[in-house]
């Protein structure tokens, strides 16, 4: 049993992009990484074998609000924790329910103690404390656990964002004080990330990367991005976050994003990204690939029996042809949309992959803005 462990490898001339390797109990972790989420114990349509396999998925999400609803702690604690429940013998990083305080904005209420949730399952009322959010983690059993934050909406003003950062803050050291005075679970090391909120108010984000630097926690996360402010917006709190942040410390962009804001991160110092988009859009026909967005519902992929991206290696992306996969689509067979989440996915890791060669290389920054322009075309 160890603490997190983080080496910086590489770093970028041209950039802030980095390349890295954690280490946890569970495994090593290449950075630039993409993790995928797995809400409920499962990233949706694909199997832990295709996880593994095909993506090749280092470390996977779960979420803390899901999973104590549902399956409930009771039966994962039986299983020994929520890597044995899924089997699944990688890392696994699970977030606080911070962002459902964001999303369920209409059944939640925020006090100082804490946040009182209505079930979505059916309408009880859990209160979740930073006290209580330790202990669940704890229980749920994942390598990494996030600190419990607000996450205000994107465009909250000065007054509100600086309110919802200290009140952030004032979450963080009372989740440091329970998870120092708690012991790890199942017999492997679990990690505390803190928080950097602040909305797009720079003044804020500098005061709340120093707050949480001061905890000197095994790495640092930067949330409160993608709720809807603009993309470049996103960029300069992003870069001007990683200024403020531990270069021997792991930075997790929480909940970003589109493969093209990945890359612009990259460059920017980030190390770690998670996001449903590879999953939630693949299901709804949308396929990232090597050569552009493709929205396979459409009928000029009728006849085309070419691969669905023979791009990258994937046994997946490689075997099946567009038209086979919008006939599943269209016809609204389960494996459509397996096949479409393994694609993107399997996408979403092979460009971190390319990100770190590239890195190491020293051309990340013109390789980088070369495939941004190529990603975003629609085909």
């Amino acid at each position: 049993m160890a603490a997190l462990q983080f080496k910086l490898e590489h770093t970028d001339l041209d950039s802030k992009a980095r390349v890295g390797k954690i280490t946890t109990d569970h495994g090593e972790i290449s950075t630039p990484i993409f993790m995928p989420v797995g809400t409920v114990g499962s990233v949706k349509a694909v199997t832990q074998h295709q996880l593994a396999d095909d993506v090749k998925a280092q470390i996977i999400l779960g979420n803390t609000y899901h999973l104590y609803l549902r399956p409930g702690l009771e039966t994962i604690e039986k299983a020994g924790g929520l890597h044995k429940f899924l089997n699944w013998k990688k890392p696994i990083l699970t977030d606080s329910g911070g962002y459902q305080v964001f999303s369920l904005a209409g059944t939640r209420k925020i006090k100082e103690e804490g946040v009182t949730f209505q079930s979505h399952i059916d309408g009880s009322k859990h209160l979740f404390t930073p006290e209580t959010v330790m202990n669940i983690q704890r229980s749920i059993g994942a390598d990494i656990i996030m600190a419990f934050d607000e996450c205000p909406p994107g465009g909250s003003d000065h007054n509100y964002a600086k309110k919802s950062m200290q009140l952030t803050h004032r979450w963080l050291d009372r989740c440091v004080d329970q998870f120092d005075s708690t012991p790890d679970k199942y017999g492997y090391t679990q990690n505390l990330f803190p928080i950097v909120q602040g909305g797009v108010h720079k003044d804020l984000r500098k005061e709340s990367c120093e707050y949480i630097v001061s905890k000197n926690a095994t790495g640092n996360a930067i949330g409160g991005l993608s709720v809807g402010e603009p993309e470049q917006t996103m960029y300069e709190i992003c870069d001007f976050c990683c200024d403020h942040l531990p270069t021997d410390k792991p930075r997790y962009l929480m909940g970003v994003g589109t493969p093209w804001n990945i890359l612009e991160c990259i460059g920017h110092g980030i190390d770690m990204f998670d996001c449903v988009m590879p999953t939630r859009n693949g299901r709804n026909a949308m396929l990232f690939t090597t050569k552009g967005v493709i929205n396979i519902d459409n009928k000029k992929w009728e006849h085309d029996f070419s691969p669905i991206d023979d791009g990258f290696d994937c046994e997946v992306s490689n075997y099946y042809s567009k038209s086979y996969l919008r006939h599943l689509i269209k016809s609204k067979e389960i494996l459509g949309l397996t096949i479409a989440s393994v694609h993107n996915l399997a996408f979403y890791m092979w460009l971190v992959k390319e990100a770190r060669q590239k890195i190491k290389e020293g051309s990340f920054v013109s390789w980088k803005n070369t495939m941004i322009d190529q990603l975003k075309q629609k085909i």
